[in-house]
């Protein structure tokens, strides 16, 4: 069981950065694939990016490659999202996903125009 814990989000205007924080417990975190999703009002969760267990591997939906950034730190057990250059499209709740079988609350992201 791996509980997932997000923190960072918060009102930006457009153009500005946030740092999404996701927490994990449990010592399988350095084994798995993490994710990171989001899910604006009246839409479906979408995934925005993911990063392998070593790092090596990398993935970011179109709309956001060059503006955010995942990053990991196994030791801390910890996933990041780099968000820069924030659009209000970007508006969303934002959640951490492991291996595609555990999930954090989420944490709100809004952009203001």
């Amino acid at each position: 069981q791996v509980q997932l814990v997000e923190s960072g989000g918060g009102l930006v205007q457009a153009g500005g950065s946030l740092r999404l924080s996701c927490a994990a417990s449990g010592r399988t975190f350095g084994m798995y694939t993490m994710n990171w999703f989001r899910q604006a009002p009246g839409k479906e969760r979408e995934f925005v990016a993911a990063i392998s267990w070593s790092g090596a591997n990398i993935y970011y939906r179109d709309s956001v490659k060059g503006r955010f950034t995942i990053s990991r730190d196994n030791v801390k057990n910890t996933v990041y999202l780099q968000m820069n250059s924030l659009k209000p499209e970007d508006t969303a709740v934002y959640y951490c996903n492991a291996e595609n079988l555990y999930w954090g609350q989420g944490t709100q992201v809004t952009v203001s125009s």
